[in-house]
């Protein structure tokens, strides 16, 4: 069941959901240093992901499932709207993670979060991300570490749905034509919500990332676009033996035996 986007974009107005999305953000950075020139989507919740994108990519856009609800998106005062570029309006649409209304091959990134934990559908859904694909598209996936302490806490957005391993997840992506390339991790202390605790989530990400890695609250994976081609391999072909006229002699290297072929 997916968690409600009003849940959601409380979550993330909170001091404890601005730490989380700032220190995702800083790997999403990593593995996608570059997205000039690129159309990227989000699939459900995200938005608190997207707006590092918005500057650089040429189009950028989010779809929330039906299930999890809509919310606008981005949020402005009527006095900011000049700092948003030729986008005025809203950049966010409600569908089916199993239908997604989007083109073929027509995104070159996406960013997927706050949904393969909960839907029902992974597979379909994960199909459909790979037919909007581009050829050499790439999607990243964030969902909660199985390991990590913030799986075991309804107080945040990765308490709630199904949690993986790395394991898992890439036999998922695997299994849906979607190649995994390179992955990471994030939130490696629990998810405290005091003032002192937030401050230490930020300064000892890198501690955490060097010393115990393996109960990172969140695993980020991704994944490149699989195409498979449809001609033969060069040098499969068989060789057959020359055909010979009616009434000459045959030689012994004319023949054609059952070994032959």
């Amino acid at each position: 069941m997916f968690q409600d986007v009003v849940e959601l974009s409380s979550f993330y107005s909170s001091p404890l959901g601005k730490v989380t999305s700032r220190l995702i953000r800083r790997q999403i950075k990593t593995l996608w240093p570059s997205v000039k020139g690129m159309d990227v989507m989000g699939l459900g919740y995200a938005t608190p992901y997207l707006k590092n994108f918005r500057d650089e990519a040429d189009h950028t856009f989010a779809i929330m499932p039906s299930q999890q609800g809509v919310i606008r998106w981005p949020r402005y005062k009527d006095h900011d709207k000049d700092q948003y570029g030729r986008y005025k309006g809203n950049l966010t649409a409600l569908a089916r993670e199993t239908d997604l209304p989007v083109k073929d091959a027509s995104q070159d990134r996406i960013i997927l979060v706050h949904c393969l934990e909960h839907t029902d559908h992974s597979k379909a859904m994960l199909r459909e991300v790979w037919r909007t694909l581009s050829p050499g598209g790439r999607v990243m996936i964030i969902v909660p570490s199985r390991l990590g302490p913030w799986c075991r806490s309804e107080s945040n957005p990765f308490g709630h749905g199904k949690p993986f391993s790395t394991s898992q997840l890439k036999q998922l992506l695997s299994q849906n034509m979607l190649s995994p390339t390179r992955w990471t991790s994030a939130l490696y202390l629990p998810p405290f919500k005091s003032r002192t605790m937030l401050t230490a989530l930020l300064t000892l990400e890198k501690t955490g990332r060097r010393w115990w890695n393996q109960f990172a609250g969140v695993l980020i994976i991704e994944a490149e676009k699989q195409i498979y081609a449809a001609n033969p391999v060069e040098g499969s072909k068989m060789k057959i033996a020359e055909p010979i006229a009616v009434g000459t002699q045959m030689t012994k290297s004319s023949l054609v035996t059952s070994d032959d072929v």
